[in-house]
């Protein structure tokens, strides 16, 4: 038995699923869909919510755990995800339509917000995988990489609001087109604590995104704090004149923590710099991708 099995004991049928008069929740998406689990699997929880691998994980020899697991299923809460998603049946709709009992759906957004990090970026480059020491990008770098005149090492307080309200209308896009639960007042309401990384909030806006989850579904709010940092396994520098110009209280943070250790942020720069050699049209690839951010942070 791998630890894997183990970690899914119930996805994968080796420990039973809580029999109860409590509807049976699955949340189905990427990192942040087992966060808002977490939270909705707690003490006094007015749902059963079963821990499943994130949808970038799943296989076709995981299609039947996840169909015995559906036959139950009274809610499902889905991150909008694309049908055919890897060449699996993994749409949001797709595996709605497998769940027998009809469940009610809950869309929850995709949460990526640069407010506090306006350089970083996430860049999907198939075939050369993820950078060394962080999976994250930042927009100076890739400039640099590509040869182009190189992006201020600070921003102008107008730079960093023009990417913070390029971020909130990319997620109210989101949310409207896919019909999801809004955040997009969580993550300003959270202020220097909204995320970790861009695509990694904090417990403040993942406690908020659980309680609508609840409300969504007529259930009473039952969502506290699990005592620990969720999505804790990276946290990228904060500079305190972003933090200034965005009106936010608190100390910026110069060096990123990886799994609890200090990088400096020199060492990634350099380390995806070398990577970007051997990895030649990922860099220009991102900077078109990221086109709107580039130019707000030029301006």
């Amino acid at each position: 038995m791998t630890g894997r099995r183990q970690h899914y004991a119930h996805f994968y049928g080796l420990a039973p699923v809580p029999a109860d008069e409590r509807p049976l929740l699955l949340v189905h998406g990427n990192c942040q869909a087992e966060s808002l689990r977490v939270l909705l699997d707690g003490a006094g929880s007015p749902v059963r919510a079963v821990r499943i691998p994130p949808v970038h994980e799943l296989t076709a020899e995981d299609l039947p755990h996840l169909d015995r697991l559906l036959a139950g299923v009274d809610v499902l809460v889905s991150q909008p995800v694309t049908a055919g998603y890897r060449d699996l049946p993994l749409g949001t709709q797709e595996v709605l339509a497998r769940a027998p009992r009809s469940p009610r759906l809950v869309v929850v957004p995709v949460i990526r917000w640069a407010a506090l990090h306006p350089f970083q970026v996430i860049v999907r480059s198939p075939g050369a995988g993820e950078p060394p020491l962080v999976p994250y990008h930042d927009v100076r770098t890739l400039t640099l990489a590509a040869g182009r005149s190189p992006l201020a090492e600070v921003p102008t307080p107008a730079g960093a609001r023009a990417v913070r309200d390029l971020s909130a209308q990319e997620l109210q896009g989101r949310q409207e087109r896919h019909g999801s639960l809004p955040v997009v007042d969580l993550l300003l309401a959270a202020g220097a604590e909204a995320t970790h990384t861009v695509n990694h909030p904090g417990n403040a806006v993942l406690t908020g995104l659980a309680r609508r989850v609840l409300a969504a579904i007529g259930l009473p709010d039952a969502v506290a704090d699990p005592g620990r940092t969720l999505l804790d396994s990276i946290h990228a520098p904060v500079l305190e004149p972003v933090l200034d110009a965005l009106g936010l209280p608190g100390a910026g943070r110069a060096d990123w923590l990886v799994g609890g250790r200090s990088v400096s942020d020199a060492e990634v720069r350099e380390a995806h710099l070398r990577w970007y050699a051997e990895h030649p049209g990922v860099a220009e690839a991102g900077l078109t991708r990221h086109a709107q951010a580039v130019a707000a942070l030029a301006a």
